[in-house]
C-alpha cells in the first residue's frame, strides 16, 4: 500500500515519518539532469472541487534536512535542474516550524554545488510574500519563474470555489513580481465551467487573462470529482458550454503565447538540452522560462554534439505560438 492508492479514510492515518522515509530512500537513477523534489506531502485547503486532502491526508513537510539531503544525492547523480514541488509549495514549514520556510529551504538549495537551475511549482497566491519574491530576485539559481494556480479571477466563483484570494490580491501579487523581476515567467491554471458560473463570470475570467497577458496558462473544464462539494450541487455547467468557454479561453491564450514569444526573437537565452528531434537534426531544450514537460521548447541547431542536460547558450530566431526555433551561439 502506498499513499497515492490509499483510501480517504485511511490517508488521515499518514504520518509525516513514513514520508519522510518513502523521500530518503528514493532510488535516484544515473544522469538524472532535471528532477522534481517534494517537500510536503498532503494539503489543508479545501477547495469545493478537490478531494487531495480526502486522499492524501492534511499537510505534511518534510526537514529541512531531508529536503536538502535528498537535493544533494541529486546533485551528485547529475541533476542540474531541481523542480521544487507540494501540493501547496509556498506553505512549506509552517506545520514544523511555526511559519513558512520556503526562502530560507531555498537559499540553502542554492549553496548545493552542481544544481544550476531551481524552479518553484505549485505556489499558491495567498503564500508568495515579500521574503520568497526577495529571494527569488536574489538568487541567480532560481530561474525568474513561478507556477501560481489561480483557478478563476472573479470573486464569487473565487467564494464558491473556497478560494482563500480575490481578484485584487492577485493582481497585487503579480505587480510585486514583476516589479522585482520584469523578466519572470508566470504559469498559471484556470478551471472553466465550475457549477453556476455564469456568462459574466466567464467573461471577467476572460479579461483578466487579457489583461494580465500571462507567459504561460492550462485551462480546463470543471470536473465532478466524487466527495468534493462542488460535484453535489445542482447547477453544473452543460459540457458544450464549458467546451466552448474552454475554446474561448485558449484562443486568446495562443494569441498572447504568440506575442510574447515573438519577443523572445533576437534574445539569447541559457537552454537546457533535452535531446533530439524526430529527425536527429535539431536539438530540442528548454529556457529558463519552461518547466519540463509541460511548457515551450527551442528547436535549435548546434555545429558541436550536445548531451541532455548540457546548458547552452541558444539565440532565438523564430517563434511560433507554444515553441521558439534558435541557434547556438
Amino acid at each position: 500500500l502506498t499513499k497515492d492508492s490509499a483510501r480517504p479514510e485511511e490517508a488521515e492515518n499518514w504520518e509525516a515519518s513514513s514520508f519522510e522515509l518513502d523521500s530518503e530512500y528514493r532510488t535516484i537513477p544515473a544522469d538524472v539532469y532535471s528532477a522534481s523534489i517534494r517537500i510536503a506531502e498532503g494539503c489543508n485547503r479545501k477547495c469545493a472541487y478537490c478531494v487531495i486532502p480526502n486522499i492524501r491526508g492534511p499537510y505534511r513537510s518534510r526537514t529541512m534536512e531531508s529536503v536538502l539531503s535528498e537535493a544533494e544525492r541529486l546533485a551528485e547523480a547529475g541533476t542540474k535542474e531541481l523542480s521544487v514541488i507540494a501540493e501547496d509549495t509556498g506553505c512549506y514549514g509552517a506545520d514544523l516550524y511555526g511559519k513558512p520556510m520556503l526562502s530560507e529551504l531555498l537559499r540553502k538549495l542554492c549553496r548545493i554545488e552542481g544544481i544550476q537551475w531551481i524552479r518553484l511549482m505549485y505556489c499558491y497566491e495567498d503564500h508568495i510574500d515579500d521574503s520568497l519574491i526577495k529571494v527569488m530576485a536574489e538568487e541567480p539559481k532560481i530561474c525568474h519563474y513561478i507556477d501560481m494556480p489561480l483557478q478563476h479571477a472573479s470573486d464569487s466563483v473565487l467564494k464558491e470555489m473556497n478560494r482563500s484570494t480575490t481578484n485584487v490580491r492577485m493582481r497585487s501579487t503579480i505587480q510585486k513580481l514583476r516589479e522585482a523581476m520584469p523578466d519572470i515567467t508566470i504559469r498559471t491554471t484556470m478551471i472553466v465551467g465550475f457549477p453556476g458560473e455564469t456568462e459574466e463570470e466567464f467573461q471577467e475570467l476572460l479579461d483578466f487573462c487579457a489583461e494580465i497577458r500571462f507567459d504561460r496558462l492550462g485551462a480546463f473544464t470543471y470536473s465532478r470529482e466524487e466527495g468534493a462539494p462542488a460535484a453535489e450541487r445542482t447547477d453544473q455547467i452543460p459540457e458544450e458550454v464549458k467546451e466552448s468557454r474552454l475554446d474561448r479561453l485558449m484562443s486568446q491564450q495562443m494569441e498572447i503565447s504568440l506575442e510574447n514569444n515573438q519577443r523572445q526573437i533576437g534574445k539569447i537565452a541559457e537552454v537546457i538540452v533535452d535531446g533530439k528531434d524526430e529527425d536527429g537534426v535539431s536539438y530540442i531544450g528548454r529556457t529558463r522560462r519552461d518547466a519540463p514537460e509541460i511548457d515551450d521548447s527551442v528547436l535549435f541547431s548546434s555545429e558541436r554534439e550536445l548531451i541532455p542536460g548540457q546548458i547552452t547558450r541558444v539565440k532565438i530566431t523564430d517563434a511560433f505560438d507554444y515553441d521558439l526555433e534558435g541557434m547556438e551561439v
